[in-house]
């Protein structure tokens, strides 16, 4: 089955920068949407962000517009989000997600990175 494994989490200061990775173990159809989504203590797990594999469409959740870009090296397997501009509300577990397309919730998972934002 596929697996996803995320990197590049950590501590950063308020309107710092950070770059998520997210390996794929291997690449098919099925899961030619890979997101990016995010959980902070007490609250539901939102979408960040979307790229497809094939085509390289993007979307962004409001919160993260223009701060946030995805990207993908589809030599690789692999997909990055690079956050920029972080802010304390943006602390969270992020996760990688695959699936068959980005409005669809995803099939895949990935255990997860912590991302903190503060002084």
């Amino acid at each position: 089955q596929l697996q996803l494994v995320e990197s590049g989490g950590g501590l950063v200061q308020p309107g710092g920068s950070l770059r998520l990775s997210c390996a794929l173990s291997r690449f098919t159809l099925d899961y030619d949407a890979i997101g990016w989504f995010r959980q902070a203590p007490g609250k539901e797990r939102e979408r960040v962000s979307c790229i497809r594999r094939s085509g390289g469409t993007t979307n962004y959740a409001d919160s993260v517009k223009g701060r946030f870009t995805i990207s993908r090296d589809n030599a690789k397997n692999t997909v990055f989000l690079q956050m920029n501009s972080l802010k304390p509300e943006d602390t969270a577990i992020y996760y990688c997600a695959a699936g068959p397309q980005c409005n669809l919730w995803p099939r895949r998972w990935g255990q997860g990175t912590q991302v903190t934002v503060s002084e």
